[in-house]
């Protein structure tokens, strides 16, 4: 008989726990079941949940976007994006054109989408017009736009990639001097693509207790008490909490696509900087349908560096468990859903996004708060 949240917590409770433990979940769906259930609140005070680098539209590059803002502005194409990815703003004075949105208003040709078959749905239907799909995300949504390479485009799509694999970032975060987290969560879809195993090194490498899990709060209480066991027992171990779903060795099918179509490279990280290995590119066979070769005078390298938030956004901070999200200067001042300054408060999966969702509208300071 399964076993229920109410049981998972009591028996969260009754661990003897002496101290303060702090757990990183690195997806940004983990970080919205978390709210919308009311875990924090729910658990003991000596367990801290740490939201981690799992938001996509958060880290995506800022020239990235830019690319996408000013190819949708000049040239006679039909640009189509996650949804998410049209309010992201880039740092650009505010008289100039500041995201997708902004450029749709502006008469560009912007059209969000929910699955990469509506590129190519789009594409078909106007054969007249190029079609470019800025694809943003990480191993679960670029698996399907591989698919989509690998199975052959119309010939007017091409793709602006700017996908991203989400352990090198864990990763990062473990070799630097103060880590900021004791356990880790990793992400169940991630996992049910890549198989389980690209999360062994956080237990062979670094010796800390690590649990995949889903997106319940069963399976994320499961991880959460399978973590701190461990920690108790001085047995560490990668533990699968999602098991319904995660299998060893991930998905093959979807990892032959991605091993055909794309290539890992050293990528940039909004606000972050260079992560080795942590990016996904077209492979040279695909150039026909690479937006960054069809269109290079758009590739605006000298906006490649580092700190790349807005002046004042904690949001790379936030990103990296560095801070919560009400500890930002801006949040709930002047960052809100309504008017965001950074992409952590535009992003369903952003943690500002999902803790003022959740309620949490005072920062963590004396200051004015704007009312959603």
């Amino acid at each position: 008989m399964p076993i229920s949240a109410q049981t998972w917590l009591q028996r969260l409770r009754e661990l003897p726990l002496s101290s303060k433990t702090r757990i990183m979940n690195v997806c940004g769906g983990h970080e919205r079941a978390i709210g919308m259930a009311g875990l924090r609140s729910a658990l003991p005070a000596s367990i801290e949940l740490i939201p981690g680098p799992g938001c996509p539209v958060c880290i995506c590059p800022e020239e990235d976007i830019y690319q996408a803002i000013q190819l949708a502005l000049h040239e006679r194409v039909i640009l189509v994006a996650f949804g998410d990815m049209l309010r992201v703003p880039v740092n650009v004075p505010k008289k100039e054109v500041r995201s997708l949105e902004q450029a749709r208003a502006a008469g560009a040709d912007v059209r969000p989408i929910a699955s990469p078959r509506e590129a190519v749905k789009i594409a078909r239907e106007q054969p007249e017009k190029s079609v470019v799909f800025f694809a943003a995300g990480f191993e679960t949504t670029i698996a399907p736009v591989a698919g989509m390479l690998a199975e052959g485009l119309p010939f007017n799509l091409s793709v602006l990639l700017a996908g991203r694999l989400t352990w090198p970032a864990v990763a990062m975060l473990l070799a630097s001097e103060a880590p900021g987290f004791d356990a880790l969560i990793a992400p169940g879809h991630v996992a049910t693509v890549m198989g389980p195993e690209e999360w062994r090194f956080v237990v062979e490498r670094h010796h800390l207790p690590a649990a995949v899990a889903g997106f319940s709060p069963v399976s994320l209480l499961a991880a959460t008490y399978s973590v701190l066991r461990q920690r108790l027992e001085g047995r560490v171990f990668l533990d699968n909490c999602y098991p319904e779903v995660v299998r060893p060795g991930g998905n093959p099918g979807a990892r032959r696509q991605l091993q055909a179509v794309m290539e890992i490279v050293d990528a940039n990280w909004r606000g972050v900087g260079i992560i080795p290995q942590s990016g996904f590119a077209l492979k040279a066979e695909f150039a026909a349908h690479d937006a960054r070769r069809l269109w290079p005078d758009y590739n605006d390298t000298a906006r490649k560096r580092a700190g790349q938030m807005p002046p004042g956004c904690d949001c790379a901070r936030v990103v990296l468990g560095k801070i919560y999200p009400n500890e930002c200067v801006l949040y709930g001042y002047a960052c809100t859903p309504r008017t965001p300054v950074g992409p952590c408060m535009v992003s369903d999966e952003g943690a500002c996004r999902i803790w003022w969702s959740s309620g949490v509208r005072e920062a963590a300071r004396t200051q004015p708060v704007v009312s959603s």
